[in-house]
């Protein structure tokens, strides 16, 4: 399963791909130059070696139909690079997360309008969930024989998780650095975890030269990471349901390859061509750890050359030095309005307590970054407070205890008596 492409080779379709495999799904398209080539284990144009994503000739699809279908991501089906018996292959059916209201928050920081799109109550606690969900199927239907993926954390997580369900044999690499219970909820899925010294461009740049070398490996966000990607898109169409069938005014998302914030646009785009939502014009905001920040440094810049950067940052699944989408989420947030920002470590840690003292929701650093962010934006007039806004939690915080450990705990230690808790001054 090679993804090797140079000037002169021209991808052919997978042979014995059944009918149907991918879906609505047409071909795979350059995002630079629109070059198309098959659908098949390839993620770089063979004319200018630019980006591949998942093109479509999409039927009408409509609200009802949507409606009917299941409460997870394939209810979407249609508009996924999946075949139309995707609910009978074994999967962790991630998807259909809920959106809160956060009157606390909003409250707090000073904005009329606020949902939280909470992700972490995904099978493994992250919207990783949806985005393997797409790639088993596509290493399902390209007949894999690893399912495999280089990772910051949750990513592994849900490829680990994932393998067990279908029954494939599972490879996941993550730098050694990696937060003990991330490790810990890999290795309770795979024996075959591998821990790389080095930071997360080491890793992945391994996992491509193994992409490359070995065949049968569906490595999820390396050769098959087209149809991966398009699992973010689900957010994007989950979010406008359950809106009552309208984008919001104003969103902000975490940025780390940038995969996500491109993904999401792509479905809001989807959505107003299909005719599912109305047109209308929407914010579109980056968020970033300042210890790992090229795009945010980009943005600020106002330049495109987005410069690579050693992570330093608490937020380790953020912290992808050199971010495949990186300019693309630059042209997004210009083109909408939007911006790209970053905040300390230190206020990635307020803003994961603060979430949890407003509105009762734990997340980990990703989610602490997104929402400092939210903060930050406020603070500094980027963010239109009276627009409605939503931001975008990707995981749960009991897997980056140690970012708050240190800041909470018991308000006071007391002997098992009323006088005790009386002179305590809890209250």
């Amino acid at each position: 399963m090679s993804t090797l492409l140079d000037e002169t080779t021209t991808p052919t379709p997978s042979k014995g791909l059944r009918e149907g495999a991918f879906g609505n799904a047409r071909a795979l398209a350059c995002r630079e130059c629109g070059h198309e080539v098959a659908l098949g284990p390839f993620y770089a144009c063979p004319e200018c070696f630019g980006p591949l994503e998942v093109a479509y000739d999409f039927p009408t699809v409509t609200r009802e139909e949507i409606a009917a279908g299941p409460r997870n991501i394939w209810r979407y089906k249609a508009l996924l690079p999946v075949p139309d018996d995707i609910e009978q292959s074994p999967n962790t059916e991630p998807g259909f997360t809920r959106l809160l209201e956060a009157k606390n928050l909003a409250c707090e920081l000073g904005l009329e309008k606020l949902w939280v799109k909470d992700d972490s109550t995904n099978p493994t606690n992250s919207f990783k969930d949806r985005v393997v969900a797409c790639a088993l199927s596509a290493a399902r239907e390209l007949d894999a024989k690893v399912f495999a993926c280089p990772s910051t954390g949750n990513l592994a997580n849900a490829v680990a998780a994932a393998g067990a369900r279908a029954g494939i044999t599972t490879v996941v690499f993550i730098p050694s650095n990696l937060e003990q219970p991330k490790q810990v909820n890999s290795a309770v899925y795979t024996d075959r975890l591998v821990a790389v010294d080095g930071n997360y461009d080491d890793v992945n740049k391994l996992a491509s030269e193994i992409a490359g070398e070995e065949e049968g490996w569906a490595f999820v966000n390396v050769n098959v990471r087209p149809f991966y990607a398009e699992g973010s898109k689900t957010l994007g169409y989950e979010i406008a349901e359950q809106l009552g069938w309208r984008l919001p005014d104003q969103i902000v998302i975490p940025v780390a390859s940038g995969s996500q914030l491109t993904k999401v646009d792509k479905a809001f785009q989807e959505l107003i061509t299909l005719g599912l939502v109305e047109d209308k014009p929407y914010k579109v905001f980056g968020a970033q750890a300042t210890g790992c920040s090229p795009v945010s440094v980009a943005y600020k810049a106002e330049t495109d050359a987005i410069r690579p950067v050693k992570p330093d940052t608490i937020a380790k699944s953020l912290a992808i030095g050199n971010p495949a989408d990186g300019i693309y989420v630059l042209d997004i947030c210009r083109r909408s309005g939007g911006a790209v920002e970053d905040i300390s470590d230190d206020e990635v840690r307020e803003a994961i307590v603060l979430l949890a003292r407003t509105e009762g929701i734990f997340t980990e650093t990703a989610g602490g970054t997104t929402v400092g962010v939210l903060k930050k934006l406020v603070e500094t007039g980027q963010l239109d407070t009276s627009l409605e806004t939503v931001v975008i939690n990707t995981g749960h915080g009991l897997k980056t205890l140690d970012a708050v450990s240190d800041r909470v705990g018991p308000a006071a230690t007391i002997a098992p008596t009323y006088d005790a808790f009386v002179a305590s001054k809890v209250l």
